[in-house]
């Protein structure tokens, strides 16, 4: 395995409650990474020694903006490429969104800005353009994060004629699962053959969350750092006899159903939308791989 990113998930909370969103995040979830945990994931890459780049994520790594501003320096001043992904909600203007990027210039490579219908009423929010020119001013490159809304999706603009139409840029896991496949087309189960997006054999790059979990796909675990060292953990994977990655790579989400004998409706949205829901019923007989219950919207 040629692992060469962690994308660290600071925490699971955020300020927004997108529909779309693939880790449930918003105001009442709950996991925070501490400093000192951080730390210890910047250990263990260097110990394993492929690893070439760090993000920080979340929910809204900003809310711990301390803890993300060291982290990120911390990660820099150990020779890591650096990145963020944010929803910018505290790019009121661009002054001020000037005064939180600051302590980030000259040491993130890639500064993600997620902007679009699910986040604010408009797809380039205020926030965003303050967020964009801000970087500019700043030098700190950056990218946009867009997600298309799919028409005919309850809650959002519809399509004229009111028939069900093919999904846009939404990936239908997580949240996306039960909160946006109302109106849009599905295709019968058996279709889904592959994992269209994880290369789940070879990774290049996993989430880890605060509770230590390496997420190959959100909600989707290949052990946890906290409780074994990362090194042993990417030098012992076995894919295909991975309870749940097996059935993936062997003939993706329909023999995941297949192989575990689970109920299941005659269509889906997508890849994901049956991946998900099977892995959501498979939690309970494989927790060590499935969950933590934030990934699935348990939130009790």
């Amino acid at each position: 395995m040629n692992l060469t990113g962690l994308h660290l998930l600071l925490t699971y909370q955020c300020n927004y409650e997108c529909d779309h969103c693939f880790t449930w995040g918003g105001p009442d979830q709950t996991g925070v990474m501490t400093l000192a945990q951080v730390r210890d994931i910047y250990r263990q890459a260097h110990e394993l020694g492929t690893i070439r780049q760090i993000y920080l994520e979340g929910g809204e790594p900003f809310l711990y903006y301390p803890i993300m501003v060291k982290a990120v320096q911390e990660a820099a001043q150990q020779g890591f490429q650096v990145g963020i992904v944010t929803n910018d909600y505290w790019a009121t203007t661009v002054e001020d969104a000037i005064e939180w990027l600051k302590p980030l210039a000259g040491i993130v490579q890639d500064l993600s800005i997620s902007t679009d219908q699910f986040h604010y009423d408009e797809v380039m929010s205020t926030q965003a353009r303050n967020a964009l020119a801000a970087a500019e001013e700043l030098s700190i490159p950056t990218g946009t994060l867009i997600c298309e809304v799919p028409e005919g999706t309850a809650g959002y603009p519809t399509q004229s004629q009111g028939e069900p139409v093919e999904s846009g840029d939404i990936m239908f896991k997580g949240r996306a699962a039960v909160k946006l496949i109302e109106g849009v087309a599905r295709r019968p189960w058996r279709e889904f053959t592959e994992c269209p997006y994880e290369k789940l054999d070879d990774p290049g790059r996993v989430h880890v969350d605060p509770l230590g979990n390496l997420h190959l796909c959100q909600g989707l675990s290949m052990g946890n750092l906290f409780e074994r060292p990362l090194i042993e953990i990417v030098n012992t994977y076995s894919p295909q006899i991975h309870p749940i990655v097996g059935p993936l790579l062997a003939g993706g989400p329909a023999a995941l159903v297949e192989q575990h004998g689970l109920p299941h409706e005659e269509a889906y949205v997508d890849a994901c939308h049956l991946c998900y829901t099977a892995r959501d019923m498979l939690r309970e007989r494989f927790p060590e791989y499935l969950g933590p219950r934030q990934m699935y919207g348990d939130l009790d």
